[in-house]
């Protein structure tokens, strides 16, 4: 399992897994409860890659990144 700090966001860490290149068991510490357990389920069993081409670079609000950007970085760093 993998944890990752975040920057710049809400929430503060992600923890997930990658099996066979396909992300699985992804959780958040912090930031908005209910959008980070959808953002986890859409997510699940899906390619890293697909994952980080997906979210790489959606922002929220007014900040530069977001949690969604924050985990493809993560991911992204450890495939």
């Amino acid at each position: 399992m993998y944890h990752c700090s975040m920057h710049g966001t809400c929430a503060r860490k992600v923890h997930f897994d990658i099996v066979d290149g396909k992300i699985h068991n992804v959780s958040f510490e912090g930031g908005c409860n209910g959008n980070l357990k959808a953002l986890s389920l859409l997510v699940e069993n899906r390619s890293a890659e697909e994952v980080i081409k997906i979210l790489k670079g959606v922002t929220c609000g007014l900040k530069k990144t977001s949690c969604g950007e924050q985990f493809a970085l993560a991911v992204e760093q450890n495939i």
